[in-house]
């Protein structure tokens, strides 16, 4: 049996992706789609890029979990609006679930967009959500053989960010192996290590997003 395809099978998810993108530089919102496994850190991260920015720029998030707004709760405590989106079972967020949350927030009045996606180092990857950038948090416990062994994410991201570095006294994990294999992968990626958990690093990730923050709005006017 053959089965012809004559439609691409993202097309309904690309033309909201296209809205979506228009939106967000009709207002010069910087859109970065935040991607991991589970547990690498994205929330806290996300808590303390909230804090280092706070007085420059105004945040909002969408946050992607498979059930509650825990992680939504410790952001909107901050004071960031942040809007929930429960897949119950989808292993990724896509352009029209994000499509659908745009008219809760007041563009005009934000700088940075995050969206934090579904923790799943596969199908994340495979979806344009209209954002400016992509990036992918890996943490240290989770060991150097996830780049190679999940390539596709690693090859669709433009900053690759190594997470809980504090932890590399007692875990073994190679930072030089990991930008080898992030270079073999994708060349024109990012790199940069952190903790969000000390704040070790956190000027490098702080610097590319305002500088991507520029980039921006440069490329929006």
């Amino acid at each position: 049996m053959k089965i012809i395809m004559d439609d691409d099978v993202l097309k309904d998810n690309n033309v909201a992706a296209n809205f979506n993108r228009t939106l967000f530089k009709q207002n010069q919102t910087l859109v970065i789609n935040l991607m991991s496994a589970p547990g690498a850190g994205k929330t806290t991260l996300l808590e303390r890029t909230v804090k280092a920015l706070a007085a420059e720029f105004k945040i909002a998030v969408i946050e992607g979990d498979l059930a509650t707004e825990r992680d939504a709760d410790r952001l909107r405590a901050l004071g960031v609006n942040t809007v929930q989106i429960n897949t119950v079972g989808g292993c990724h967020l896509d352009a029209r679930m994000i499509a659908k949350t745009l008219p809760q927030f007041p563009f005009e009045e934000i700088d940075i967009l995050f969206i934090e996606n579904i923790g799943n180092l596969v199908c994340p990857s495979g979806y344009d959500l209209g954002q400016d950038y992509k990036a992918v948090i890996l943490s240290v416990p989770e060991g150097n053989d996830k780049i190679p062994k999940y390539p596709l994410m690693f090859r669709r991201t433009d900053l690759t960010i190594i997470n809980k570095t504090d932890l590399l006294p007692y875990v073994k994990f190679d930072l030089e192996e990991a930008r080898r294999d992030l270079r073999t992968i994708n060349p024109n990626a990012a790199f940069l290590a952190l903790s969000s958990q000390t704040g070790d690093g956190m000027e490098e990730w702080i610097n590319w997003l305002k500088k991507a923050h520029a980039n921006a709005a440069f490329s929006q006017n």
